[in-house]
């Protein structure tokens, strides 16, 4: 199972190493999907990103690019420090090391072996240091490998990239959560979750590649429905995965958003893409609150 926009929400932390050159693009009029929740004096803008995106990849509208700019402040899922590295890494280390762990090897399937093989070789992570790693860990570093391989870049992404722009007109910068409460939610996944996130690390690079196109091409129509049922296939036989990872964290940001409805201006709130589709979406939540929200793209 690829997990495929899991995997793109792995990419926010900031932890993987990425690379430079192009795959493919946006079209020449993109329009992702945007939405508003308002009251008298409060605009809330929602915005399902894709952390990660091939270099020059094209993705503002005239519409989004309107919005951004009477928002007063942004905010993302959680702020990670590019100038201190070193206090993520920390963090990961801490939540993602244990003793008497069994080998990489055996968490993965027979069949799966050469993969991981090739995958470890390839990122040039000592063995040993892997083992020493819990499974999500291992997932994590890996996937690095993986992103690079196909051209996907955190400085194109689209929170890297609204930071940059909110920065320079002085707006605040705010997060839903922090690094390690993030980190937490993948911690706490049962082993066999973790494993499954493991071997989605491992694919193929022809196989993430097509996937990830696809991913792109929706996300960069507005096609909900499409990002909603490559969600919930990848989450079918993950209950855990759904709970912890979309449910729980859907369920914070709406409660988040009602009360931020009580304090006058305008926000942007710009959060993974695949958190904003399906039954269990933010806006679904905040519907069953009795809220309206209203897409605008």
């Amino acid at each position: 199972m690829m997990l495929r926009w899991l995997k793109t929400g792995l990419a926010a932390l900031g932890a993987l190493a990425v690379g430079s050159a192009g795959i493919a693009r946006a079209p020449a009029a993109p329009k992702p999907a945007l939405w508003k929740v308002a009251d008298r004096d409060t605009t809330i803008y929602l915005f399902g990103t894709i952390h990660l995106l091939p270099q020059g990849t094209a993705w503002q509208s005239p519409t989004f690019a309107a919005a951004a700019r009477q928002s007063g402040s942004l905010v993302v899922e959680t702020i990670v420090d590019e100038k201190n590295p070193a206090a993520l890494s920390a963090t990961m280390m801490r939540l993602g090391l244990a003793p008497n762990l069994p080998s990489v090897e055996q968490r993965v399937a027979p069949a799966k072996r050469a993969a991981l093989a090739t995958a470890i070789a390839r990122s040039r992570v000592p063995v040993a240091a892997l083992n020493r790693m819990e499974t999500w860990a291992v997932a994590f570093t890996l996937m690095g490998t993986q992103f690079a391989d196909m051209a996907l870049r955190q400085d194109a992404g689209v929170e890297t990239s609204l930071k940059r722009e909110f920065t320079a007109a002085g707006k605040p910068i705010d997060q839903l959560e922090t690094n390690a409460e993030q980190l937490g939610f993948f911690d706490a996944l049962p082993e066999r979750a973790q494993r499954n996130l493991l071997e989605g690390a491992i694919e193929q690079p022809q196989a993430a590649r097509k996937q990830f196109d696809a991913m792109l091409a929706a996300w960069t129509r507005g096609d909900v429905d499409a990002i909603a049922r490559s969600f919930n296939a990848d989450m079918a036989d993950e209950p855990a995965l759904r709970e912890l990872l979309l449910k729980r964290r859907n369920a914070n940001w709406a409660r988040w958003i009602e009360a931020r409805l009580a304090q006058p201006g305008e926000v942007m709130v710009a959060v993974g893409a695949g958190h904003l589709a399906g039954r269990d979406s933010v806006q679904a939540l905040l519907g069953k609150r009795g809220l309206k929200v209203k897409r605008i793209q």
